[in-house]
């Protein structure tokens, strides 16, 4: 909550080059979630050597996440155009996973996208959307997040890129996505021992997410 609180203005990214040989890393915030929810992941990732950006995403991205992720869409494309950026990699928490995952399957992400993390991201959807119906009753996004929404029913749809490596990961005392609703087929699955919150402020998390985007580079097929 104390790092939610830091809302939405944080210091700008740095240079996007690859000088480092890995891809910069986008990390995507959740439902009622801002910039400053990841300030831990952020600064622990940066430490470990990676290149890290964030972007707003409405005040407290309640909104449609197809436009979220059109968003990005967007912002990696200006990226590209401006830098010598051929892929990055998109960590996503929570429904900023969804947000990564319909910008790969929907919105040509195959193209930009080496490796997308999603961290308690609920794919099968989640009841506890419901609690955001007090503070956004007007945004969208509680609705797609629904279990069996018509925005998941639709996403589930088409394999996942090949050219793409997708992993899942999950927290085995998450009450929020709960590792069951996390799983989706085509991709790789990791448990660890934390909660929904404990995803984005645990020192071991963030030493797991380094080592999966730390390590070779999968096979880019030509699509």
């Amino acid at each position: 909550m104390r790092h939610t609180l830091r809302g939405n203005r944080i210091a700008p990214p740095g240079s996007c080059e690859q000088g480092s040989g890995q891809p910069p890393v986008l990390l995507l915030h959740g439902y009622l979630g801002t910039r400053g929810s990841l300030h831990l992941l952020e600064s622990r990732l940066t430490e470990l050597g990676h290149l890290v950006l964030t972007y707003r995403l409405g005040l407290l991205h309640t909104g449609d996440i197809c436009e979220s992720a059109a968003l990005i869409a967007r912002k990696i494309e200006s990226i590209a155009a401006q830098t010598a950026l051929d892929r990055m990699d998109i960590v996503g928490h929570s429904m900023g996973g969804l947000v990564g995952l319909y910008y790969l399957k929907r919105l040509g992400g195959r193209r930009r996208v080496r490796r997308l993390v999603m961290l308690g991201t609920p794919t099968s959807g989640t009841w506890s959307a419901l609690l955001g119906v007090a503070v956004a009753p007007l945004g969208r996004a509680f609705r797609q997040l629904l279990p069996d929404s018509p925005f998941l029913r639709d996403l589930e749809q088409g394999e996942m890129p090949e050219c793409v490596e997708v992993v899942s990961v999950s927290g085995a005392r998450d009450r929020l996505a709960p590792t069951g609703r996390t799983h989706i087929d085509g991709v790789r699955h990791i448990s660890v021992p934390t909660n929904h919150a404990g995803l984005l402020v645990d020192a071991e998390v963030a030493g797991l997410v380094s080592q999966i985007l730390s390590a070779p580079a999968p096979a880019i097929l030509t699509i």
